[in-house]
C-alpha cells in the first residue's frame, strides 16, 4: 500500500513540474509585445483612409500593444489627412511611425499626431503648405486652418507647436531654425535636434532597437480581395469614370424609347459608386436620397412638364450634390472642418464627369448604328440596282429642305409629320418640343435630321 501511495505522489509531483512548465511558458508568450503593423506609402486619398480604419479595428481586436506606420508619402488630400489625424490622436493604442524617405505635407500632419516618431537617415518632413492640383499655394484662409491642425496636434503629443506651423507659412522666424521667406522641411538630423523626431533608424529592426523593445511579435496588415476592390472604387479617378458611366446611362436612355442596356448600366455604376462610399462611411443616407430625388426631377422636367424649368434645374443641383457630398468626410449635416480644396475637387470632379458623359453619349447616339466599327449591328452587304434591288433614298433625300411639325417631343429622337406622313427624325441640337415647326436638313440610314425652325 505504501509503495502504491508512493508512486502516485511521484506522478503528482511530475504533473505539477509539467504544469509549471507550461504556465511558465504562457506567462514568458503573454510578456510579448503584439506590434500591429501597416503602411502608408501612397498619395493621402480616401483608399489610405480605409486602409487605417481597418488598421485601428484589427489592432484593437488583437489588443495590440503597439502601431507602427511605415510611411513613405508626399502627401495628399487634407480631409482624407485629417481623418487618420484623428484615428491617432484618440488612439488608446500607442502609434510609433517610421518615415522611410518622405513625410510631406498631409504625410507630415499624421506623422506629428503619433507618439513617436522615427527617420531614415536622409528622410524628410515638413513642406505641409496647401496647395491646389498645379502646386501652387491657395489663400492664407486655407493656410490658416492647417496652421491650426499642425499647431494642435504638435501640441497634443509635446512637440513645439511654432516649429510644426512654420511647416506651413514661410513668414513665420525661428531663430536657429528656418528663416522667414521658406516653409520649413526637416532632415532627419534636424528633427531628431528639434524633438521632431525620437531616433535615426534603418530599417523597422533598429526602430524597435531603438525604443528599447526586445521581445515582441509583428502582425501586418494583409488586405482582403474585397478591401482591394473597395479601396479601388473610391479611388477619386475610378469614382470619376462610374460618375460618367451614371449620367451617361441616363442621359442615352432618354434618347431612346423603352428600357434596355444604358439604365442597366447607369443603375450597376450608382451601386459601384455609392455602395463603397456608404460602407467606408463617407456617403450618408441623406446623401443618396438626394441624388435619387434629383433624377426623378429630372424625369419629371422631361416626361411631364413641358419646357424646361424649376424640376429640371433642381433635379441638376440635387443629382450634382448628392454626387459631391458623398465623397467628402462629413457627418450628418455636420459640415464644420471639411477641406474647402476637397470639396471643390470633388465638385469638379463631378462636373467633369458629366459634362464628358453627356458628351461621349450624344456622340454615341449619333454614330453607334452608322460606324463601321460595329458592324454586326447593322446589314453592311451591298444591294445593287443592277441586280434588282431598289432604294427609297431619293425619295428621303428629297425631303431635305421640306417643313412640318414635330409630331412628338424629340430628345433628340422623335417622330415628325410632314405632309400626311409620319417620320422617324432625330434633332440636330438640344431638344423639340411637341408642335413645334421644324425643317428637314439632312438624312442618313432612314432617319431624317431635322432641326426647329
Amino acid at each position: 500500500m505504501t509503495n502504491v501511495n508512493n508512486i502516485r505522489m511521484f506522478w503528482m509531483i511530475i504533473a505539477s513540474i509539467m504544469m509549471m512548465q507550461v504556465l511558465a511558458q504562457d506567462s514568458i508568450e503573454s510578456d510579448k509585445l503584439t506590434i500591429y503593423k501597416f503602411d502608408i506609402k501612397e498619395e493621402i486619398a480616401p483608399p489610405v483612409w480605409h486602409k487605417t480604419k481597418k488598421a485601428f479595428d484589427e489592432a484593437n481586436e488583437l489588443n495590440a500593444g503597439l502601431m507602427l506606420i511605415h510611411m513613405n508619402t508626399y502627401g495628399g488630400m487634407l480631409d482624407a489627412a485629417d481623418s487618420i489625424r484623428t484615428i491617432i490622436l484618440n488612439s488608446d493604442i500607442p502609434v510609433y511611425v517610421f518615415i522611410d524617405n518622405n513625410a510631406a505635407s498631409a504625410g507630415a500632419l499624421i506623422s506629428i499626431a503619433c507618439d513617436s516618431i522615427y527617420m531614415r537617415k536622409g528622410g524628410n518632413i515638413g513642406a505641409a503648405t496647401v496647395v491646389n492640383q498645379t502646386g501652387e499655394a491657395l489663400p492664407d484662409k486655407y493656410q490658416s486652418y492647417m496652421r491650426s491642425m499642425m499647431r494642435s496636434t504638435a501640441e497634443a503629443k509635446g512637440r513645439d507647436p511654432e516649429i510644426a506651423q512654420a511647416m506651413v507659412d514661410p513668414r513665420i522666424y525661428i531663430e536657429g531654425v528656418i528663416d522667414t521667406g521658406h516653409v520649413l522641411t526637416f532632415t532627419a538630423n534636424e528633427a531628431l535636434e528639434n524633438n521632431f523626431c525620437e531616433g535615426i533608424a534603418e530599417s523597422v529592426t533598429e526602430v524597435l532597437q531603438l525604443a528599447n523593445i526586445d521581445d515582441y511579435e509583428i502582425i501586418e496588415q494583409k488586405l482582403t480581395a474585397t478591401d482591394k476592390i473597395i479601396r479601388l472604387l473610391i479611388n477619386p479617378f475610378v469614382s470619376g469614370i462610374l460618375i460618367m458611366i451614371i449620367i451617361g446611362g441616363i442621359y442615352f436612355e432618354l434618347q431612346t424609347p423603352g428600357i434596355g442596356f444604358p439604365i442597366a448600366a447607369s443603375v450597376i455604376a450608382a451601386i459601384l459608386y455609392f455602395a463603397p462610399l456608404y460602407i467606408e462611411g463617407l456617403a450618408e443616407h441623406w446623401e443618396i436620397i438626394l441624388f435619387i430625388v434629383g433624377v426623378i426631377l429630372i424625369a419629371v422636367e422631361i416626361f411631364v412638364v413641358p419646357g424646361f424649368g424649376v424640376p429640371g434645374i433642381l433635379g441638376i443641383i440635387f443629382i450634382v450634390a448628392g454626387l459631391t457630398l458623398s465623397m467628402t468626410f462629413n457627418f450628418g449635416f455636420n459640415f464644420t472642418g471639411i477641406e474647402l480644396t476637397g470639396l471643390i475637387k470633388s465638385f469638379f470632379i463631378v462636373i467633369i464627369a458629366m459634362f464628358l458623359a453627356i458628351l461621349s453619349s450624344f456622340y454615341l447616339s449619333r454614330k453607334v448604328f452608322t460606324t463601321t466599327i460595329f458592324g454586326h449591328l447593322a446589314l453592311d452587304s451591298i444591294q445593287e440596282s443592277d441586280k434588282g434591288f431598289t432604294s427609297s433614298d431619293n425619295d428621303y433625300n428629297s425631303m431635305i429642305e421640306k417643313t412640318g411639325i414635330a409630331f412628338t417631343v424629340l430628345r433628340p429622337a422623335g417622330k415628325v409629320k410632314i405632309g400626311d406622313e409620319i417620320f422617324d427624325a432625330t434633332a440636330e441640337a438640344g431638344f423639340i418640343e411637341k408642335g413645334d415647326s421644324i425643317i428637314v436638313t439632312g438624312y442618313q440610314t432612314s432617319q431624317l435630321f431635322v432641326r426647329k425652325q
